[in-house]
């Protein structure tokens, strides 16, 4: 081994005491969200509807760089912050590669996963303006366990639709919630009138992320007291999770290492988005270049094979409509796909970004995911979420390619969290059970032929 360290951790005083907002070094800003009725920017007292006031500010600031992290907020982060950068030896012993392979470790808290970096900030924002509750979806469940942790720790209603089939796959993500004091229902569900309509529209379906929005969404506008939170996709959950990055910089910094390719898991967005927002904020601005990989499934892969325009962020079109990489807001991956991201579409920001070429993205087979899983636990030790099992995927792929080149880059990856509440998922691929869905072309342009009809 090089004297890099196996793991290393950053001293506490090195955890970021504000997030970073990319949208204010790029010169071309993503496309505005619209009100579908008028086709209008929407304005903040819209969003204030259905958001919070201060997460509706972050949303819109296209302007400001920074914002500062509030003090209970960054006293909760010293909880399980800052996260470790690990070298992975013992990966790159077993690929017999020459590149130096690092991935940033954010599974070392309750939740299991990234997503509690914007939960506690969300659920603190909602505490602040006197809210009795939040409302939200999951899809495999990292969201809603993480919001459920941190609504629990300010004392907040927490009510969560999680969609059908996780529900059914992954009964312990479920009751980790529910044991934080949360709510849980499958969805589309018929307790609200859209859930009862997607139900009448799609007999039998399994759902989708884009139904669960719907349902959480129509849940807080019609309850007093309550707004709705989302744990991907939008620009202020990005702000948030750009602390992974943050740190993910600071470390290479004090190692005196560049990385030279930055790879993600990219579903909705919030993992990518945070580890590469403060580097590709460094690209913008002439500092550094590096290689950006979007990796998503092959399932429901929206940069890859999707359409770039706008679409409702929701299956119930009852959210304003955002220009993104879409399959289009009916699409619903089928049930068969266990490794999470199974959102339509994708942030706005990393769709802008994508178009631009700042970044590019590539899509893989599930059953080359859990292969990837498998590997990496065996020789790494950890059992890693299926949704960061992607990005390991693409880093061995990367690895692999060093070594036919004989290069020696820097790869870094984002393990996005743990697989332990994934075991349906992870026996199906043992039990040589699992397949590879793909969507067909044809079932793809009758998803874009529904695609509202704007610009």
């Amino acid at each position: 081994m090089s004297d890099i360290p196996y793991k290393f951790y950053l001293d506490q005083k090195d955890v970021p005491t504000a997030w970073y907002n990319v949208r204010a070094d790029m010169k071309k800003k993503p496309a505005p969200l619209l009100d579908p009725a008028t086709l209008k920017p929407v304005t903040a007292d819209q969003l204030e509807r259905v958001f919070c006031k201060e997460l509706v500010r972050q949303e819109l600031d296209e302007d400001n760089a920074w914002f500062d992290i509030p003090g209970p907020v960054q006293d909760f982060y010293r909880m399980f912050r800052p996260s470790p950068l690990i070298r992975a030896y013992f990966l790159e012993k077993a690929l017999g590669t020459p590149a130096h392979i690092y991935y940033k470790f954010e599974g070392n808290n309750t939740s299991g996963s990234h997503k509690l970096n914007s939960a506690i900030a969300q659920a603190y924002y909602a505490k602040a303006e006197g809210l009795k509750g939040v409302t939200t979806e999951t899809g495999a469940g990292q969201w809603g366990t993480a919001l459920s942790m941190a609504c629990a720790f300010f004392g907040l209603d927490c009510r969560v639709f999680m969609v059908k089939c996780s529900y059914e796959q992954k009964p312990f993500r479920r009751e980790v919630m529910r044991t934080y004091g949360a709510s849980v229902t499958p969805s589309p569900s018929m307790d609200t009138e859209v859930g009862r309509r997607i139900n009448a529209e799609h007999p039998g379906t399994t759902g989708s992320l884009g139904c669960a929005i719907s349902e959480a969404v129509e849940a807080a506008v019609t309850s007093e007291g309550y707004r709705y939170v989302l744990g991907s996709v939008l620009a202020q959950v990005l702000l948030h999770q750009s602390i992974i990055g943050l740190e993910t910089q600071t470390a290479f910094r004090k190692l005196g290492v560049k990385p030279d390719v930055i790879i993600g898991c990219a579903g909705g967005g919030s993992n990518l988005g945070g580890l590469i927002s403060p580097f590709v904020g460094e690209k913008l601005r002439g500092e550094a270049d590096y290689r950006f990989i979007a990796v998503e499934p092959a399932s429901c892969p929206s940069l890859t094979r999707g359409r770039y325009a706008y679409d409702f962020c929701d299956t119930g079109k009852v959210c304003p409509l955002q220009k993104m990489y879409t399959l289009g807001c009916d699409f619903i991956p089928s049930a068969s796909h266990a490794g999470g991201l199974r959102y339509h579409g994708m942030s706005a920001t990393l769709s802008e970004l994508y178009d631009q070429g700042v970044i590019e993205a590539t899509s893989v087979k599930q059953t080359d995911v859990f292969e990837a899983a498998q590997f990496f636990a065996r020789v790494e030790g950890i059992l890693p979420a299926p949704e960061s099992s992607h990005a390991i995927r693409a880093a061995i792929d990367e690895a692999k390619r060093c070594t036919r080149e004989g290069k020696s880059e820097n790869i870094v990856f984002g393990l996005t969290g743990t697989g332990y509440f994934d075991m349906y998922a992870y026996q199906a691929f043992n039990d040589g059970k699992m397949g590879d869905y793909i969507p067909t072309d044809d079932e793809l342009a009758a998803s874009f032929a529904k695609l509202p009809r704007i610009g």
